[in-house]
């Protein structure tokens, strides 16, 4: 597979990992879908078993969004610049602590978001919780599902 093709996946990952972000936008699809492609054109085995790994960790994920409340976020005050927020933290996170990192991160990102509109410790973290209880908790683990995808392909792609 050539450098070319390479971006063009890495491109495709990094809009699935914004649209898990943008309700109404398949970003677990996209993210699955650039693994895929990858894989076909990738002739190592490895290409294979990370899309297997890929794909039964996105079952999983959709098990647990099922599991947990409905997203409402719109309704409980969720914001874009919140969504940016979480999103940056999350990936900011996954990269300082890689994996775990993401979690701390986007909770992170939702505080520091809500503190800057709000003012205030008590009614930002009262409004986090608001955003993690409508959904927030169910764009998490979506959204670290999809990092862990693309932490897998980076570290084939790097170090395979």
């Amino acid at each position: 597979m050539g450098v070319w093709d390479l971006v063009l996946v890495g491109l495709v990952l990094l809009l699935g990992l914004c649209g898990v972000l943008v309700p109404g936008v398949p970003g677990s699809w996209l993210v699955w879908a650039a693994i895929l492609w990858w894989a076909l054109k990738d002739p190592r085995p490895v290409a294979w078993w990370v899309l297997v790994g890929a794909t039964v960790a996105l079952f999983l994920s959709q098990v647990v969004r099922w599991a947990l409340p409905p997203r409402r976020l719109r309704g409980s005050g969720a914001t874009p610049r919140m969504g940016m927020y979480a999103g940056a933290g999350a990936f900011l996170g996954f990269l300082l602590l890689p994996v775990l990192g993401a979690i701390p991160g986007f909770i992170g990102g939702i505080y520091l978001s809500e503190r800057l509109r709000l003012g205030g410790h008590g009614q930002a973290m009262a409004a986090l919780r608001t955003a993690m209880r409508s959904g927030g908790s169910s764009v998490l683990a979506e959204l670290f599902t999809c990092l862990l995808i693309a932490g897998a392909w980076l570290g084939v792609v790097f170090l395979g």
